[in-house]
């Protein structure tokens, strides 16, 4: 529904103007431009005052437009024109100006260009018998492509892009249309013509109802660019020359609903929108036709058309839901003021009645009023009894229920009424009256609680019963209770308030405003209305109210009300307090008085929070306060008669605070006149203020033995072992003083301490032993480990250390590890209990000694580029690994490496069979890549070679002569005698060595004295004979220069025939031992448990030596050698300036 103001100006009576066939405003608004005759007038919109006329045309001006970048001037001379083939009717230009729509009367539609050249031509279906009367192209800026709308006299209206595509289909007017005209944004159009009116249609061709009517055809209608004015021309007899032009001002209304958070609002015309004020969800019914009146209630929504009014629900009862649906539709034309839905009910209302129907149209009700009805809204109740509130204009309120014929006076007042809310409670009801004032009674009593002026809208709050809001002079006012209102600038109406949500309409929109009510709360604090304050902070306040109204209800001793509100700011600290409290309350504590107390020390007011300690009898709490609080000049006051408890505890806790402000010194001083040492010697210690700690320790009586300790610490913590010696000594801590010295590493005072006291000898040299051995003194730990009686840590550590050079591949000294592990299973094998298990381990470890030993040549003839060792020498150590290995091969031992080399040195020494051999078992095995190619060429050239060894490498068993061959499947024995080989450990050639053993009953002390005797004899130089051979070499005694004829007594022990596979010992009795030279006999004198192992050189003149640690065999030029290049013994490493064995 709008509103028309008209109003109408004359032309000039001039005789030139008999008919008006167009008009157009300038684009600005500001001048009206008429086709009169074959002239154009120039009006004045303002006034209507003739401004120009101009000239150019001959004929009759049938149209006339503005192009968006000017008009023709009068100033122009010439006019640019082109022929067109049939009568042009109407035209009009593009947004940009760049096209012209030209109308045609044979029903042609021509759009050109700025220079007059045709770009699109469009023939109406009608042809020359629908011309085309009127066109306008749409103004809005928000289609993507111009739109040109189209009318003809077939009748039509019709829509066209600016390519010639129709859009949608031609709709009928049902009369000849003579004029088009766009509203400025383009979202209506204006039609007049043979119908005698001017009608409203949208922009889709959807009519909205009638601007204006007139006694004859209207031939042409504008509107007044950014406005509501359309300036509508009628036609006049040929004889009236007075050329009446009319403007009208259209008024659009606003038709809307709301109820609670839902509003719906008309749109476009036709179309209603439902938004969701909360969740600022909408939705969007599309009617076709134009809507007159909405209602909204609850899940109902009621839409008025011109022919029928449709109800709408929701598919679901979720608050949230906004999806509609059609429940009924009421087929019947209604004229009403106002509409209202309900849950089974539409009401009518129209002057002075109220009709009541059902969703089927059907009247079930009817009331007759006073007075003419200005307000009425439902205000909730079951389905099919609801309540309405309605407001008379003679100032009457009315209670009406749907199912109930008579309606119930709620009081009446002496103003009309403009607007009415009544209260969650329903009872109070506020009223704004013509005059502008806010009435808010009371229902029961009819009492008129307040008023309030400058109201033109007003709503209670839907959560709080005595809250209201009401609008009007540019204000937003809301009131609490009876207390002074609280203003702050709104434009537009209050129409709901919900919580801290208050809904305002402003012009056409509705929008929810987030009003905080920090100023009813703060008003009910004022008053000390804790609970209340409560209720209005949970409609919506800040933080920052929330925990004032925490703090005030707190101070209040409410500390229900309290404890909620410092639970939504989230305040641990202070619930904890009021935890406490209430705790303390159910112990049966009543002093508020204390309470009150506990609360201002939480706050911050310290002096009032004492003053009601000392109040309620508790000094004690406040001197504590104050002392936590550091604030001791304040702390002494509220010292009791001189407590030397409490005393003590007040300067521990000052000197506390001078620890806590950095200043340590002034901290010590008063820990020590508090008797607090422990805490003084810690912060003296932690500086490293030595000095003061000596004091410290030296005034400390002995019996105070925990001060005295952590003085010890700081002593050794601060390099000082001498003051913490003597602090263990003062209080006799020879433990804690052994421990000193072995962490300080003094071993000297540590086993002087030792020799004093035994029980300590494990404190002493087990850490002394780990520390030797960590600092690779092997033999000076295992003494340690020995002293202390910890052989198994001995055993252990070298354990891991032989294992750890074994992984490195340093054999050398893996070997030399095994050889000290031996001898320490050897020396623990002195316990019985042990003995063979750790002479197993004995043997075991001598046998890898000596595998690692030798190894260690063919790690480095393989790893490294040049070799250190004469062929020979590798020759005999890949011989006696081979022979060695004949079982599981040790952790690090390659046999590729030592096949390698044994194949390698036996080829250049003539020993073809043994390399062929090598090569072969090489085959069979993984071999790595770099000695691959050359293993393959060795393997083939050996093929070359003649198939038998060199007879000059084949060894000599000493003791039955025997030739042995260079691959022997028994191992490091005499393939005839059985006679293990003895090898000399850096050569590895086989010695001229016979072991022999001891007849039963003969001790190795009597052996060695026997052997000491030195018997004359002939000199044997002159008995011995070399014998040569092609297969042998041999020296034998020659029998013919003795004169005597005496053999060698132990040469004729070793010319014993062998008649079996088992080895026959060489065993000596005493007139053999004394036939020995001491210079051909070496003795290896193990330790016991094992027994000695003697052996005769058989050949004197070729020197032997055997070290006396390892027992090792040498050539001795050999190993005269090798002692100069490493000072010690290649073997065990012992120095050739040690005297021990």
């Amino acid at each position: 529904k709008g509103d028309i103001n008209c109003l109408r100006l004359k032309a000039s009576n001039c005789g030139w103007v008999k008919f008006i066939y167009d008009l157009a405003f300038k684009p600005d608004g500001t001048q009206l431009i008429l086709a009169a005759g074959n002239r154009l007038l120039v009006y004045d919109t303002s006034d209507g005052t003739l401004l120009q006329p101009l000239k150019g045309h001959k004929d009759t001006v049938y149209c006339v437009a503005y192009a968006k970048d000017g008009l023709w001037s009068p100033e122009q001379k010439s006019v640019s024109k082109h022929k067109s083939s049939s009568k042009i009717t109407c035209c009009s230009w593009t947004n940009d100006g760049q096209y012209l729509a030209l109308g045609m009367f044979n029903g042609i539609i021509s759009i050109r260009n700025k220079n007059g050249e045709e770009k699109v031509k469009i023939e109406r279906p009608g042809g020359s018998l629908s011309p085309i009367w009127s066109i306008c192209w749409s103004p809005s800026r928000e289609e993507h492509n111009d739109i040109l709308a189209v009318a003809d006299w077939g009748q039509k209206l019709s829509f066209y892009q600016l390519s010639g595509k129709q859009i949608g289909r031609d709709r009928s007017l049902n009369f000849d249309p003579c004029c088009l005209s766009y509203f400025t944004k383009g979202e209506y159009i204006l039609l007049g013509g043979s119908d005698k009116q001017v009608s409203l249609f949208t922009k889709d061709g959807v009519r909205l109802g009638t601007v204006g009517e007139q006694n004859s055809w209207v031939w042409t209608c504008k509107v007044k660019p950014d406005s509501n004015y359309v300036v509508r021309r009628g036609s006049t007899d040929i004889s009236c020359q007075d050329g009446t032009i009319s403007f009208y001002q259209l008024i659009f209304s606003t038709v809307h609903g709301l109820y609670k958070d839902r509003y719906a609002y008309r749109d476009s015309m036709t179309d209603v929108i439902v938004q969701h004020l909360i969740t600022e969800q909408k939705v969007r019914i599309k009617c076709k036709e134009l809507v007159k009146k909405i209602a909204i209630y609850k899940n109902r929504l009621a839409i008025q058309l011109p022919e029928k009014i449709l109800i709408y629900e929701l598919y679901s009862d979720d608050s949230s839901d906004m999806h509609y649906r059609v429940k009924e539709k009421i087929v019947k034309k209604f004229e009403c003021n106002l509409l209202v839905v309900c849950a089974d009910h539409i009401i009518l209302c129209q002057e002075k009645r109220l009709q009541c129907l059902s969703f089927s149209g059907v009247k079930e009700r009817e009331w007759q009023m006073e007075s003419l009805i200005r307000y009425i809204k439902v205000i909730g109740g079951p389905p099919g009894r609801e309540g309405l509130l309605v407001g008379l204009k003679n100032g009457q309120i009315l209670k009406i229920f749907v199912d109930n014929l008579f309606a119930i006076v709620l009081l009446k007042q002496a103003t009309a009424v403009r607007c009415l809310d009544m209260s969650a409670s329903r009872n109070k009801l506020a009223v704004v009256d013509e005059n502008d004032t806010c009435l808010v009674y009371d229902i029961h009593t009819k009492e008129l609680l307040f008023q309030e002026p400058n109201a033109n809208s007003v709503a209670w709050n839907t959560q709080c019963e005595d809250m209201l809001c009401f609008s009007g002079g540019g204000y937003l006012n809301i009131k609490a209770s009876t207390f002074p209102v609280h203003q702050q600038k709104l434009q537009g109406f209050v129409v709901g308030y919900n919580g801290s949500k208050i809904f305002c309409l402003h012009v056409f929109s509705m929008s929810a405003v987030e009003v905080p009510q920090s100023a009813p709360m703060y008003q009910y604090l004022d008053r000390k209305m804790f609970k209340e304050a409560y209720q209005i902070a949970c409609l919506g306040v800040t933080d920052t109210d929330w925990h004032e109204l925490a703090m005030e209800a707190l101070e209040g001793l409410e500390f229900e009300t309290a404890k909620k509100a410092f639970t939504r700011v989230q305040d641990l600290r202070y619930l904890e307090l009021i935890n406490s409290i209430e705790e303390r309350k159910k112990r049966g504590e009543t002093n508020n008085d204390l309470f009150l107390a506990d609360v201002f020390s939480y706050q911050g007011k310290f002096h009032e929070a004492a003053k009601l300690y000392k109040r309620s009898g508790h000094e004690n709490l406040a001197l504590n306060m104050y002392t936590d609080l550091r604030m001791f000049e304040y702390a002494k006051d509220f010292l009791g008669s001189g407590d030397p408890k409490e005393t003590k505890m007040l300067i521990t806790k000052q000197a506390d605070w001078a620890r806590n402000i950095n200043e340590p010194k002034a901290a010590v001083e008063m820990y020590i006149s508090a008797g607090e040492h422990v805490k003084a010697i810690e912060i003296t210690g932690d500086h490293g203020w030595v000095d003061m700690l000596i004091d410290i320790a030296r005034k400390l009586d002995k019996a105070e033995r925990e001060p005295l300790l952590m003085c010890a610490y700081y002593f050794k913590k601060l390099d000082n072992p001498g003051y913490a010696a003597e602090t263990y000594l003062k209080i006799g801590d020879l433990k804690s003083l052994v421990q000193l010295h072995v962490e300080t590493q003094r071993w000297d005072e540590a086993f002087a301490l030792g020799e004093k006291h035994p029980e300590f000898k494990d404190d002493i040299y087990v850490p002394y032993a780990q520390w030797l051995a960590e600092n690779d003194r092997f033999e000076e730990a295992q003494k340690a480990f020995h002293k202390a009686g910890r052989q198994r840590e001995a055993v252990r550590v070298l354990e891991q250390l032989t294992h750890n050079a074994v992984v490195e591949s340093r054999f050398n000294d893996a070997a030399y590890y095994y050889w000290m592990l031996s001898m320490q299973c050897l020396d623990i094998a002195q316990d019985p209990a042990q003995k063979d298990m750790m002479l197993d381990k004995f043997r075991h470890f001598q046998h890898l000694a000596e595998l690692y030993h030798g190894y260690h040549a063919i790690q480095r003839y393989t790893e490294e580029p040049f070799s250190f060792h004469l062929p020979e020498t590798l020759f005999n150590i890949s011989r006696f690994l081979l022979h060695s290995l004949t079982k599981d091969t040790p952790l690090g031992i390659s046999k590729v490496n030592t096949l390698f080399t044994l194949a390698k040195q036996s080829k250049a020494l003539g020993a073809y069979k043994l390399a062929r051999h090598a090569y072969d078992k090489l085959q069979g095995l993984q071999i790595p890549a770099r000695f691959q190619k050359s293993i393959e060429l060795g393997s083939l050239t050996i093929r070359s070679k003649p198939f038998h060894d060199s007879e000059e490498l084949v060894p000599l068993c000493y003791r039955c002569s025997t030739n042995n061959p260079l691959l022997n499947n028994l191992g490091n024995v005499c393939i005839n005698c059985r006679q293990p080989f003895v090898f000399s450990a850096s050569s590895y050639e086989v010695l001229h060595l016979v072991e022999f053993y001891l007849e039963e009953g003969i001790t190795d002390e009597e052996a060695v004295s026997l052997i000491d005797l030195e018997a004359p004899r002939h000199k044997r130089e002159n008995k011995w004979q070399e014998i040569t051979s092609n297969n042998s070499q041999t020296l034998r005694l020659d029998e013919t220069m003795d004169s005597m004829g005496d053999d060698d007594p132990f040469t004729a022990k070793l010319s014993f025939e062998q008649g079996g596979s088992e080895f026959v010992p060489v065993v000596v009795s005493r007139s053999v031992l004394r036939s020995m030279s001491r210079r051909d006999v070496l003795i290896k004198r193990w330790p016991p448990p094992l027994q000695w192992q003697y052996f005769r050189s058989l050949l004197p003149d070729a020197s032997i030596t055997m070290c006396p640690s390892c027992f090792q065999m040498f050539h001795s030029e050999d190993y005269e050698l090798l002692v100069l290049q490493h000072t010690c013994c290649p073997y065990c490493r012992r120095r050739i300036d040690d005297p021990s064995p």
